[in-house]
């Protein structure tokens, strides 16, 4: 829970970087056409966009997920929803 508090007072890039660094990459999926990565830091699941799809590049956009449960309901939504 702490780290869920401090993490949301980083900046969007001091997000990236720290997931980069301290997270474990589960994986890409694609929506719309774009790669999203997926990390894992403790029992939060976080997705990110990238520039260009590229995770050397910058984040442009972060999707935080408290819980496996939450993270398998969203994926459920989200592979339901793409037909």
């Amino acid at each position: 829970m702490i780290l869920r508090f401090i993490f949301r007072q980083m900046s969007l890039q001091k997000q990236a970087r720290y997931l980069k660094k301290k997270g474990i990459m589960l994986g890409t999926r694609l929506k719309n056409g774009r790669k999203i990565h997926i990390y894992m830091l403790r029992d939060l699941f976080i997705e990110v966009l990238y520039k260009n799809d590229n995770a050397n590049d910058e984040a442009e956009h972060l999707n935080m997920l408290r819980g496996l449960n939450n993270l398998n309901d969203y994926l459920e939504r989200e592979f339901k929803a793409s037909f």
